[in-house]
């Protein structure tokens, strides 16, 4: 005959609950018992009645099971840490990849790409957004545009005060520091300088006294020959 299978709930009788109760864990660290033997595991069972009583089983040390539960559990939070860090950086990534995407559809759409898809009213919000990007753009050329003028009117206005300047320096130089400077300026028609045409006057003026002193020189000597007649 089979044995009829009790059904699993709270037992209402407190004695029937405290004979079941003693049955049972009897037969449950039994279990642990060939288990921790059979398999060679570290087993440790805690139980607490209704009525508070403990009871507990241990395959070797409680105290040294329960460390080694501890000592597990620390190491698995430290172990879910990185997981959890990962998960963070991989979110944070797919959200970036879809900034990234909305950025280059738009980019598309401002260069007139993909406007299939765009309804009226997106189309007009793109049309306003061109406009004030063509706006933008027109006053920074302005803006570029003045600033080179504004550069060449500053160029223009410190080559003119030079200018005065040496009209100034040149104006101060008296009339014989220009005759001078006149002179040294000065080139003749076949090319030489007036330090040059004044250097061959001086050496023909040079030669004709020569020439002179020679003559009067023959002339002395022929007076004593005239004398001897």
């Amino acid at each position: 005959m089979a044995r009829e299978r009790r059904e699993i709930k709270r037992i209402e009788s407190a004695a029937a609950r405290q004979v079941t109760f003693s049955k049972r864990r009897r037969g449950l660290f039994k279990k642990a018992e060939e288990l921790s033997v059979l398999c060679d595991a570290d087993v440790a069972l805690i139980v607490f009645s209704s009525t508070g009583k403990l009871s507990h089983f241990a395959s070797s040390s409680m105290d040294e099971i329960i460390d080694k539960y501890n000592t597990h559990s620390n190491n698995l939070g430290k172990a879910e840490q990185p997981s959890l860090d990962l998960n963070l950086e991989h979110s944070k990534y797919a959200h970036l990849n879809e900034q990234l995407a909305e950025a280059s559809l738009r980019l598309r759409q401002m260069r007139g790409e993909e406007l299939e898809g765009l309804s009226i009213d997106e189309l007009q919000q793109l049309e306003k957004n061109l406009e004030a990007g063509l706006h933008r753009v027109m006053l920074t050329k302005d803006q570029q545009f003045m600033e080179q003028i504004s550069e060449l009117q500053r160029k223009s206005s410190q080559l003119a005060e030079e200018n005065m300047q040496l009209r100034n320096q040149v104006s101060q130089i008296s009339p014989a520091e220009k005759q001078v400077v006149d002179t040294e300026n000065f080139v003749t028609e076949e090319g030489q300088s007036s330090e040059s045409v004044m250097t061959a006057l001086h050496s023909g003026s040079s030669q004709s006294q020569d020439n002179d002193d020679g003559s009067d020189v023959s002339l002395k000597l022929g007076l004593p020959c005239g004398a001897w007649k």
